[in-house]
């Protein structure tokens, strides 16, 4: 009873995506198609990012995922729901034109527009080095997803310590700069990505990869719409 009414509640006010009616390549799939009334925060869709515009390739605030990984997150979310959570998705498949585009950005060292936010302590220049950004994103390949969990009851964030694509040694997993309770929200997020497939990366607590990858060697670029 408690899972209908929260997916009745999301379904009249707080802003959720629905899969559209848009063919993607054999494998793919939206993720609000296997799991509805999954919370989307797609940022790359609009401008509160790092680059603080809209991302070249997210026509939509839209997320697609391969259809193995889909179905795991899924399970994931079945857990959750037991423990009062729910997913929120910030980001999934990543298109190659979105990389090249940060590629892009990466290399004007002026446009700093977004740095107080989001890296306010690494130098632009070292985002590559530091492993935040890549010329080469596994989103690509289409089985990573970036995501927090968020309160049944009032659909808030659960505090991690940090927020969502900030560079800087607090979002690491083995960052000594959070509260024990901060590490504790982190691990509950981990421990049951790991037990349906998915692998943390240790420079962010919020992306995780499903293992093993169906396209492990393929980047691709077919537009999030």
């Amino acid at each position: 009873m408690k899972f209908k009414l929260v997916l009745l509640y999301l379904f009249i006010g707080i802003g959720i995506s629905f899969s559209q009616a848009n063919p993607l390549p054999d494998g793919f799939v939206y993720i609000d198609a296997k799991i509805p009334g999954v919370v989307y925060e797609i940022r790359y869709a609009g401008s509160n990012n790092f680059i603080g515009k809209p991302v070249r390739g997210y026509k939509a605030a839209q997320a697609i995922l391969s259809e193995p990984a889909a179905r795991a997150l899924a399970r994931v979310q079945q857990e959750f729901i037991r423990k009062d959570y729910m997913l929120k998705i910030f980001d999934a498949y990543r298109p190659q034109t979105a990389v090249n585009h940060f590629i892009e950005w990466a290399r004007d060292r002026n446009d700093t527009l977004m740095k107080s936010k989001f890296y306010p302590k690494v130098a632009k220049k070292d985002l590559f080095e530091f492993g935040y950004i890549a010329s080469r994103s596994g989103h690509s390949r289409g089985s990573t997803v970036d995501l927090t969990i968020i309160h049944v009851e009032n659909c808030e964030e659960v505090d991690m310590g940090s927020s969502y694509d900030f560079f800087g040694e607090i979002s690491h997993h083995n960052t000594s700069q959070i509260t024990e309770e901060q590490r504790k929200n982190r691990e509950l997020l981990k421990s049951i990505m790991r037990k349906y497939g998915f692998r943390s990366y240790s420079e962010e607590w919020w992306h995780y990869t499903f293992t093993p990858e169906p396209y492990p060697d393929t980047y691709f670029d077919f537009p999030v719409k």
